[in-house]
């Protein structure tokens, strides 16, 4: 069976598992490197590397943001201590802390996502984010979804179509302030609104 572009469905289905299997692989990579709370020169290079050797996979979430960040930090060949952190943060923002720096499970699965994962129109549709997202600043996010004919809310209502978290896997999403927003949404979920609930990975790939 062929797709509309003469290409066979099946061999298109492997192609899409291959990606999701190194997508998680990096994301296990990651999260080995934040093991020990640091993040030093070699391990850097360690994901250019892997990331250069899997370029099928360099256009999916995260390894597009993490390819050209870690690029430009070691183009003089050199991670210094600046960058050292901000790649710490940014994995950090990728994958969540390592578990076992609080001796407890990662609480990335317990973020009350829509599932399925919905289609992300955007013609007409209202959109708040919350947290701090890898791809950019808030005001970005929502240049984003405005070039695409969406509007921008800073809370959700029961007009709200999607709510796109951002930070996914963060331990303490519950406790902070873009948790708040998370939590009014499922309140108004339960009262009957349908807000889709979805991770920025989710709406990185709609763009």
């Amino acid at each position: 069976m062929l797709d509309q572009n003469g290409q066979p469905l099946n061999l298109l289905l492997s192609r899409s598992r291959l990606i999701d299997r190194n997508i998680d692989e990096l994301i296990g990579i990651c999260k080995g490197v934040l093991f020990d709370g640091a993040v030093v020169q070699a391990e850097a290079e360690m994901m250019l590397k892997w990331m250069e050797t899997n370029r099928h996979a360099a256009d999916q979430w995260p390894a597009n943001i993490l390819y050209c960040r870690i690029e430009r930090m070691l183009s003089d060949g050199k991670l210094d201590n600046n960058e050292q952190a901000e790649l710490l943060d940014l994995l950090i923002e990728t994958t969540g802390p390592a578990a076992h720096l609080y001796n407890e499970p990662s609480t990335s699965t317990e973020l009350p996502l829509t599932q399925p994962p919905p289609p992300i129109e955007y013609d007409g549709r209202i959109f708040c984010a919350t947290g701090k997202f890898i791809t950019g600043t808030r005001d970005q996010v929502t240049g984003i979804i405005e070039e695409r004919l969406g509007s921008a809310t800073t809370k959700p209502t029961k007009k709200t179509d999607y709510l796109i978290i951002g930070e996914v896997g963060s331990r303490d999403w519950i406790h902070s302030t873009f948790g708040r927003k998370i939590e009014k949404a499922v309140e108004l979920n339960n009262k009957g609104s349908l807000i889709n609930i979805i991770s920025e990975q989710h709406w990185v790939k709609s763009l």
